[in-house]
């Protein structure tokens, strides 16, 4: 059994930054491709960015290009989401999510059901 915890959500003003972690634990994180999903409210669930696990390849969606970074720490089975210049269109719940030895490009790395684990998320405000 997977588990995935995020942390490090919060509330912060426009323009500011925030840090959100993802804990792994169950099986061999260095071989899950890992990504980043949020939900506003009223909307559905959007790709923010993933690491692919063979070679550390990441994308990102449009909307963060630029101003998220994603990376991992194998040695401490953990993810991380780096959010700089946050805007108020950013609040959303923030999930992490897990791929088991996927390898995925490009769009393909977008789609909701190629994720097997969820975290339970973790909100984030942003305040104009």
């Amino acid at each position: 059994q997977v588990q995935l915890v995020e942390s490090g959500g919060g509330l912060v003003q426009a323009g500011g930054s925030l840090r959100l972690s993802c804990a792994t634990s169950g099986r061999t994180f260095s071989r899950f491709t890992m990504a980043w999903f949020r939900q506003a409210p009223g909307k559905d669930r959007e790709f923010v960015a993933v690491m692919i696990w063979s070679g550390g390849t990441t994308y990102y969606a449009d909307s963060v290009k630029g101003r998220f970074t994603i990376s991992r720490d194998n040695a401490k089975n953990t993810v991380y989401l780096q959010m700089n210049s946050l805007k108020p269109e950013d609040t959303a719940v923030y999930y992490c999510a897990a791929a088991a030895s996927y390898i995925c490009s490009g769009y393909g790395c977008y789609e909701r059901l190629i994720y097997s684990y969820w975290g339970q998320g973790t909100q984030v405000t942003v305040s104009s």
